[in-house]
């Protein structure tokens, strides 16, 4: 446990880990600043803190608190390249990331999940089986509750999903299993390559070992090109073969070997469809397999495991046409694989914050598969050039009117898809709120009769 009584501590980021923050360096006797650009009116959760004690910086970044202060705890998005930041460094202040203030007061063993794509859907899995085992366990992270929460508690396992921004704000922080399941273009917005950006996915290995396993996903060149880097003991998944040690998928069964051993399970039995949820499943069961816990429990749960919200979910039937919410979808690689388990004719509901990704890698796809491509938010006239040729291309001003569009254009038989490749925040809060406008949007649809017509 880290003393920090007395010590000046300014919390960058006024967000939920950062109000986390907040209030685990109050509680543990330091001086807490909370810093962050936007303005009082822009931030919940504010009051308690600063009638407690809690000094505000709000509206911009005060160099000098920074230059003075023991430590900076960042909250996870705020970039290092932030100028109070940098000028802080460059006097020698230390900085660390909330999950990694959060991992030195924590005890449990921890399996720490990265990737592009299928995170939340991993964590939330190997959360369920852990639980399903009778294991006390912390699920969160960059799914939902910050990791700071869970400190002060009794956890036998810590499931956290961390992204490349938490990555980028560790020392220490050593998972005992680390799950690394894709890298596909994301984020150039914020990193200058895809070279930083899977730096970044890697260093969830830096710190582990010959006494850590890292589990890796051998279909994506990507993470199979960077294995020898990994000093930890390395467990491939795989849906195109099954290893010789690890688990991969054989015609309708995952075949988990290991040390002489060998179990099957029937991928019939899952909830989760797609072959991206095959491979969530397996680096899902890789960790319970190895600390022992019986197949059959692990099993039962990702049985019963019926997925996230907004995350391929289907939100309706009408008029022979199937509508899926996947607001999670935030970048190219999410579309393509959700893309790959639907049948043409797809309505394409895409576009929001561009993330600067190369749409190229959906080109296939979208010319084999999209008849109708709608375009919402700031991204919408790069994607119409990338796409041009390939499909009709229409233009919607808001989530409402694209439904309604997509509504008159699918034939009986099609699909509608709301998968974004982009961030929400052009014209929502965050891909639930833009999630949520999509259902709500399908629900107001004008009935209809079983004949199909309106009424």
């Amino acid at each position: 446990m880290t003393d920090y009584a007395n010590k000046k501590v300014v919390v960058v980021g006024a967000g939920r880990s950062g109000l986390g923050l907040a209030r685990f360096f109050q509680s543990r006797g330091a001086q807490v600043i909370l810093s962050d650009q936007r303005r009082a009116s822009e931030l919940t959760g504010l009051g308690p803190l600063a009638e407690s004690g809690v000094v505000l910086d709000l509206g911009g970044h005060d160099a000098q608190l920074f230059a003075s202060a023991d430590l900076l705890a960042l909250s996870p998005g705020v970039p290092l390249e932030i100028t109070a930041i940098r000028d802080a460094l460059a006097k020698g202040v230390p900085v660390a990331g909330e999950v990694e203030i959060a991992w030195r007061e924590l005890h449990a063993p921890l399996i720490g999940i990265t990737g592009t794509n299928g995170k939340s859907t991993v964590t939330s899995l190997i959360g369920a089986m852990l639980s399903r085992w009778g294991k006390r366990t912390f699920v969160g992270g960059n799914l939902g509750t910050p990791l700071v929460e869970a400190i002060d508690q009794e956890w036998e396992w810590l499931v956290v999903e961390l992204s490349s921004f938490q990555l980028e704000a560790i020392t220490s922080l050593r998972p005992r299993y680390g799950l690394l399941l894709n890298i596909t273009s994301d984020h150039l917005d914020r990193y200058p390559d895809m070279a930083s950006y899977r730096a970044a996915k890697l260093r969830i290995f830096e710190n582990m070992g010959s006494g850590e396993t890292a589990v890796l996903n051998a279909d994506d060149p990507q993470v199979a090109e960077v294995a020898n880097t990994i000093g930890a003991c390395i467990v491939w998944f795989s849906t195109s073969r099954v290893p010789q040690q690890g688990i991969g998928l054989d015609g309708g069964a995952l075949v988990w070997r290991w040390q002489g051993q060998e179990a099957r399970f029937p991928v019939d039995q899952l909830q989760l469809t797609g072959r991206h949820n095959l491979e969530n499943v397996m680096a899902a069961l890789v960790p319970l397999l190895l600390e022992g816990c019986p197949s059959e429990i692990a099993w039962s749960a990702a049985r019963d495991f019926r997925g996230l919200p907004h995350r391929m979910e289907l939100v309706g039937e009408r008029n022979g046409v199937r509508w899926y919410d996947d607001s999670k979808g935030t970048n190219v690689g999410s579309v393509a694989k959700s893309l790959a388990g639907l049948e043409a004719p797809v309505t394409l509901i895409a576009g929001g914050r561009d993330k600067q990704g190369e749409l190229s890698p959906l080109a296939e796809q979208v010319a084999g598969k999209v008849k109708q491509l709608i375009l919402i938010g700031e991204a919408a006239e790069r994607m119409a050039a990338a796409f041009a040729d390939m499909t009709q291309i229409h233009r919607a001003p808001s989530m409402e009117e694209a439904v309604n569009l997509a509504e008159r254009l699918t034939p009986p038989g099609g699909v509608v898809l709301l998968s974004p490749g982009c961030s929400s925040f052009d014209m929502f809060r965050n891909y639930q709120e833009r999630g949520r406008a999509f259902v709500e949007a399908f629900q107001r649809l004008p009935a209809v009769t079983a004949g199909g017509d309106e009424r």
